[in-house]
């Protein structure tokens, strides 16, 4: 199997469940998952396809579903339920782990990460003698740009 992007365990992990489901090499399944990994943004399954039919046309919204399910079964995405109506994908990321903020006016997800919060996280956690496996932090609001044009509509 090839791709383009980094060679690593994670994406041998990728080969094999490829294998291991019986699905073969796929040039359009290749395509979702070097823009996907490439680009390195949340996505919902349907953005993501119009973005990539326009460079293959032909390109499906199953096949660009799939893709990333399979990422996701490989530890390569997160599956990101940030709201009842949308479900987005994430690339893993190489880096510490990251929490996020959410316009809930345009949906633009901003990605932070911060330390001392990290550090609370842990020293709450000791306080009542919890081990923590996983965590996530989403804070929803709104963001510099949609604050900026209400503010402006209410000044009008």
């Amino acid at each position: 199997m090839k791709f383009n992007f980094k060679k690593s365990k994670t994406d041998d992990r990728l080969a094999d469940l490829l294998k291991d489901r019986g699905l073969k090499n796929s040039e359009k399944r290749n395509l979702v998952i070097d823009f996907f990994l490439k680009t390195d943004r949340h996505y919902r399954v349907e953005e993501l396809h119009e973005k990539l039919r326009r460079i293959n046309p032909k390109i499906s919204l199953s096949t660009v579903y799939r893709a990333l399910k399979l990422l996701a079964a490989c530890g390569l995405a997160y599956e990101r339920k940030f709201d009842e109506k949308n479900c987005r994908f994430e690339p893993v990321h190489q880096k510490e782990h990251h929490d996020h903020l959410l316009c809930l006016q345009c949906g633009r997800i901003i990605e932070f990460e911060n330390h001392r919060i990290e550090r609370l996280q842990s020293e709450v956690a000791k306080e009542h003698k919890f081990s923590i496996v996983r965590h996530k932090l989403e804070l929803y609001g709104y963001c510099q740009h949609c604050r900026r044009r209400q503010e402006d509509k209410e000044k009008r």
